[in-house]
């Protein structure tokens, strides 16, 4: 026994740092426990989710590889970043919400006095590597030291481009608490956060920070960060409620009927923050299109366009073979066939959901012509009544 013990306490400190640590001990007998754990791993709404269900990895591969699919996947020039100063985000916000969007699914949310930072990647790379990897499109706009003080860092789950090692051990300095969903708490203790800082939830679980209630909602994706993905940690959405405002980021979703739940639960709110890139037909289960985020922000909000759509999870890392600039374009068009309000801040720049929005489609600047795959007549269905299986090529702007 000794001699097994020693021999997994081995593999562990061979484990690269990056891949962070199994749950085990009290963690995982609370995963046990939990109603979303079943025949050893986390289960998703709706049932399992595809991730490669359509064509072969050789089909993928043609894609990724091809010359032209690598030009129309990065941006033609820079990247206008918003020069953001800490002063910018000193400033209590006048209307008590303010949100800037630092690239990604990164985004500090100022909400009743309180500073929350959602999905923080800080990283060059989102990769366990620091020589590999999907690189940055462009630079964090500011460093993440000069973010000033945040109450709160909120992770939806544990992959690379939402859960960032530097990020973390950086943030680990600090006296921030950190609120994560179930199994994730076992890679920050093993990067220096101390248990007293965090606050683990499954799904419909809530916890109180000062006046700022974070609630673990359900999403539709799965986990994992080494070579052997266990799925013994949950992923989720989340809901932020303050004094006066609401706010939902939903991590990485694919789209499913439980955001009207969670509408009807939570909602409705003042600003939500949907994952809109990285789609693809290889895996339609995981992540929404721009469509399936507008029908989501609709969802939430009872089946009304309301409040403030901030799309999230594009124009940072090249992650999947769509076009570069094909979710902001999708979004525009999707969104105003829905009649619903959608932000469109370069990354860095702060607005204020009660404000004045920033609307300019800046990609256009550094993009080159967009196919639009997803045109097509209106119908008296809209945005609800359409899929991608619908939709018609009508040509490039």
């Amino acid at each position: 026994m000794a001699d097994s013990r020693s021999q997994s306490s081995g593999l562990r400190a061979l484990r690269p740092v990056a891949f962070g640590a199994d749950p085990s001990g009290e963690r995982m007998a609370r995963i046990r426990r939990s109603p979303h754990f079943k025949d050893g791993v986390f289960q998703n709404p709706g049932g399992a989710a595809r991730i490669r269900p359509s064509g072969s990895t050789r089909d993928l591969a043609k894609i990724y590889f091809d010359k032209d699919s690598r030009s129309r996947r990065a941006p033609k020039g820079a990247i206008p970043v918003h020069p953001t100063t800490l002063a910018d985000i000193s400033r209590p916000p006048a209307t008590g919400l303010r949100l800037t969007w630092m690239g990604h699914s990164s985004v500090l949310a100022e909400i009743d006095g309180h500073r929350v930072l959602f999905d923080p990647v800080w990283g060059e790379r989102c990769s366990p590597f620091p020589f590999a990897g999907p690189r940055r499109l462009h630079p964090a706009p500011l460093p993440l030291a000069a973010l000033g003080p945040v109450d709160v860092v909120v992770i939806s789950h544990d992959h690379y481009d939402h859960l960032d090692l530097p990020t973390i051990k950086a943030l680990a300095g600090t006296d921030t608490l950190f609120a994560v969903p179930l199994g994730v708490g076992a890679h920050l203790e093993r990067w220096g956060v101390s248990a007293g800082r965090l606050r683990e939830l499954d799904w419909h679980e809530t916890t109180k920070i000062g006046g700022l209630t974070l609630t673990a909602t359900p999403a539709r994706h799965f986990c994992g960060r080494g070579l052997r993905n266990t799925q013994h940690t949950l992923w989720a959405s989340w809901v932020a409620a303050g004094e006066e405002h609401r706010i939902y980021h939903s991590g990485d979703t694919g789209y499913f009927e439980g955001f009207k739940d969670i509408g009807t639960d939570h909602g409705p709110f003042d600003a939500t923050m949907i994952q809109v890139g990285a789609y693809s037909d290889f895996w339609p289960d995981i992540h929404m299109t721009p469509e399936e985020g507008v029908r989501a922000h609709l969802d939430l909000q009872g089946g009304e366009a309301a409040g403030v759509l901030l799309p999230i999870h594009w124009g940072t890392f090249n992650l999947a073979p769509h076009a570069w600039a094909e979710p902001g374009e999708w979004m525009e068009d999707a969104a105003g066939e829905a009649g619903q309000t959608v932000a469109f801040p370069r990354p860095g720049e702060p607005f204020e959901p009660a404000g004045t929005l920033p609307v300019e489609a800046w990609w256009r600047a550094v993009s080159g012509p967009v196919a639009r795959p997803w045109r097509r007549p209106r119908s008296a269905g809209g945005v609800a009544g359409t899929s991608r299986s619908d939709l018609d090529l009508a040509g490039e702007r």
